[in-house]
């Protein structure tokens, strides 16, 4: 007599052919949603990628927009024109200083960290992620105006 040793019903289930059966969709599955969700380096932005290659080549006085997340406010800078400062980080994980010159343009009165601010500036070079300045119109009207954006609302 020849006996069938394969689990049945409940017992297959958990074992064997029944588990991959199981298993095997739920791995594609999770497969799928992860391929959902890019990675930093696929979602970086135009602006991210323009930032990195003027870091990496040490370049300055290039025109710039993005955007980041606040990692730190900074105190204002007294030295000369009043700047308010602070450090964003990018979707790539660069990190840029932020001087938004408050002598011809308003502050961001509510800026906190974690919040996110959309930029349109100069950027300059240094060997900590680079600083964005110009941030602002040009009350002489010789250079492009730039600005920042928090929360909806348009500082230049």
């Amino acid at each position: 007599m020849v006996v069938d040793a394969r689990p049945t019903g409940a017992d297959n289930v958990l074992t064997g052919e029944g588990m991959l059966r199981r298993i095997i969709p739920l791995l594609v599955a999770a497969m799928l949603l992860a391929g959902c969700s890019p990675s930093t380096s696929a979602t970086a932005s135009a602006g991210d990628r323009a930032l990195a290659r003027a870091y990496h080549e040490q370049l300055s006085d290039v025109e710039v927009s993005g955007s980041g997340r606040v990692v730190r406010v900074l105190s204002d800078d007294a030295d000369g024109g009043r700047h308010q400062r602070f450090i964003l980080e990018l979707d790539s994980g660069q990190t840029l200083l932020v001087a938004h010159n408050i002598d011809v343009a308003p502050r961001i009165p509510t800026l906190l960290e974690g919040d996110e601010v959309e930029f349109k500036g100069v950027y300059e070079w240094n060997g900590e992620g680079g600083v964005i300045h110009w941030t602002h119109h040009d009350p002489e009207g010789f250079h492009e105006a730039g600005w920042l954006k928090h929360d909806g609302t348009l500082y230049q």
